[in-house]
């Protein structure tokens, strides 16, 4: 039995476990279900970071895990609070992110009444969650907690969520610590690497995909010399920009949303595919038709750490179940054939992606987001990170930001909107000496925009960028292409956003001319505040390569839908 001395309450044991686990930053909104974990907070050196909605501190902390590869924590309360930290759990399950979420719990002796904000969470996030608890007996929170690390880190990472009965959590208890986790890591076998290496050797022309999470920045570097080995051309998956130098001279650019059409061809044109981390989801595969299903007519490879996602969608030639840090480790081993056929294709892959990234074509209006997106990428020191939400907003930092570091790229492959300022928040709360920049659209900065408080309170000086074109550029780019002229539910009404800023306490700048942007940004950095850029979008210039004039035009060519 533990001696007595080592008395504590649950929810001092809860907290403890955290810490032995190596956590170091929690999100939270605070709730009366869970004030015995609050108040353990109190006495231990543990950062506790207040945000102002759920779905905030969710994102905060599946930004953390995503990040850092060791679980984002956020505490919710029961009901509306947990339903609100939804947003955050359903991310960091598309985005195979480790994450942990507590909630508040009605007292046990109240469950199956419905009582005060009473919801059954495994009914809830059983299908959005790896795993789904309730720790009704206090004396197994060291083991349920233990359990939870392993679950989030293990295979294919995902989110956990952990009910706290508010009773369980005043408790008293003698009980040892749990020891601390270390993630599993998964090795590819030598049989694997040495049927990838006779692969490589018999193809004409290969290309590797990257993609997933569970990476490092070593395992991205042992990447890079393995691609300048082989002299391979290497593109990364959607929102994956940060696992390859895309000034590396074997980069071809990324499978994202209005992707350069030569990198689709060169794909489809392929023998072998390798896809190291991915799962080849609905955006990379480009709605699934990038590969025939399934089985592609490429020798295709499939390199990933949860063995349920081998062979789900696509059949592989070669299955190798590893993680992608252990992988790349074990890609130090593989020799080059002594002929490089492709050598001069992968220069070419990488010349069209430069090309594509390159210019920043003009649009209609007086600002123009191609360009400060050119800018910022030669202007941010290296290092700096960049986050962003989800909207045709982003089109043109993905098109024309180059990314060149591990872990300075954040945004949500699940596609949901009002992530950029939560990450860029926590990122920022990581490391307060880094530039850390949240992209918005002004759609997306809503979802999200009472967080900027949390900065402010902080002082965290993120700078948030926010592209106002007044409607939901998305949905009304596809609207004006499938029901021209008929405008329905798309238009926004949005406030002086500057103004929004300094009302918070930060700072807050209007940009109306593309050439006025450097002097703003500048003005941004200076002040030390959390920081506003609002600029003004023509909503004419919906991406990079079109206008709402041109789709509504096509739409009609094309006799619109039926109505």
């Amino acid at each position: 039995m533990p001696a007595t001395r080592n008395m504590r309450s649950a929810a001092e044991v809860l907290v403890d476990q955290l810490i032995v686990h190596g956590v170091e930053h929690a999100f939270c909104v605070p709730g009366e279900s869970y004030l015995a974990v609050l108040d353990a907070f109190h006495d231990r050196k543990l950062n506790i970071t207040v945000c102002r909605q759920e779905a905030g501190a969710a994102m905060m902390a599946e930004a953390v895990g995503k990040a850092t590869g060791r679980p984002g924590i956020c505490f919710v309360t029961r009901g509306p609070g947990a339903t609100n930290a939804a947003h955050g759990v359903h991310i960091a399950q598309q985005d195979s992110s480790p994450m942990i979420l507590f909630v508040g719990q009605v007292a046990r002796g109240m469950r199956g009444r419905e009582a005060f904000q009473e919801i059954d969470f495994r009914a809830v996030f059983g299908s959005m969650a790896k795993w789904v608890t309730e720790i009704d007996d206090p004396e197994r929170i060291p083991e349920i907690i233990s359990h939870a690390f392993y679950a989030a880190t293990s295979g294919r990472p995902g989110p956990v969520v952990i009910a706290i009965p508010e009773d369980m959590q005043r408790e008293m208890i003698a009980i040892d610590d749990a020891p601390p986790c270390e993630p599993v890591e998964i090795w590819p076998g030598l049989t694997d690497m040495v049927k990838l290496q006779k692969m490589l050797w018999a193809a004409e022309r290969p290309m590797v995909l990257l993609g997933g999470s569970r990476w490092s920045e070593a395992a991205c570097a042992s990447v890079m010399r393995f691609a300048e080995r082989f002299a391979i051309p290497v593109a990364t998956s959607f929102r994956r920009f940060h696992l390859f130098d895309a000034l590396h001279e074997s980069y071809a650019g990324d499978l994202g949303i209005g992707v350069n059409p030569k990198l689709l061809a060169r794909i489809k044109a392929a023998d072998v595919i390798v896809n190291i981390g991915g799962r080849l989801g609905e955006v990379p595969s480009q709605s699934y038709k990038l590969f025939e299903i399934p089985g592609p007519k490429q020798t295709f490879v499939h390199v990933h750490p949860g063995v349920e996602e081998l062979g789900k969608v696509y059949r592989p030639h070669l299955a190798i179940n590893a993680a992608p840090t252990a992988f790349a480790a074990a890609l130090e081993g593989l020799q080059p054939p002594n002929e490089i056929k492709w050598r001069a294709e992968t220069k070419i892959a990488h010349d069209d992606y430069m090309a594509w990234s390159e210019i920043a074509t003009e649009v209609p209006g007086a600002v123009n987001p191609g360009k400060v997106a050119v800018w910022l990428r030669e202007n941010l020191a290296r290092g700096s990170v960049i986050c962003n939400g989800a909207g045709n907003f982003s089109t043109w930092l993905h098109r024309f930001y180059r990314v060149r570091d591990f872990a300075t790229q954040f945004g949500p492959v699940s596609g949901s909107m009002g992530y950029g300022v939560p990450a860029a928040i926590a990122l920022k709360r990581l490391d307060p000496n880094r530039t850390v920049v949240a992209l918005a659209g002004d759609g997306d900065f809503l979802m999200n925009g009472q967080e900027f408080a949390t900065a402010v309170q902080y002082d965290l000086p993120i700078i948030v960028i926010i592209s106002d074109n007044g409607i939901y550029g998305t949905i009304r780019m596809h609207q004006e292409r499938d029901y021209p002229g008929r405008v329905s539910g798309t238009d926004l009404r949005n406030p002086d956003f500057a103004m929004y800023a300094r009302a918070f306490g930060g700072f807050g700048v209007l940009v109306e001319k593309t050439e006025d942007f450097a002097e703003a940004f500048r003005a941004a950095e200076k002040s030390g505040k959390p920081s506003i850029i609002h600029m003004k979008i023509d909503p004419d210039a919906i991406t990079p390569t079109t206008t709402l004039t041109k789709l509504r035009a096509q739409g009609n060519a094309a006799g619109g839908a039926k109505k």
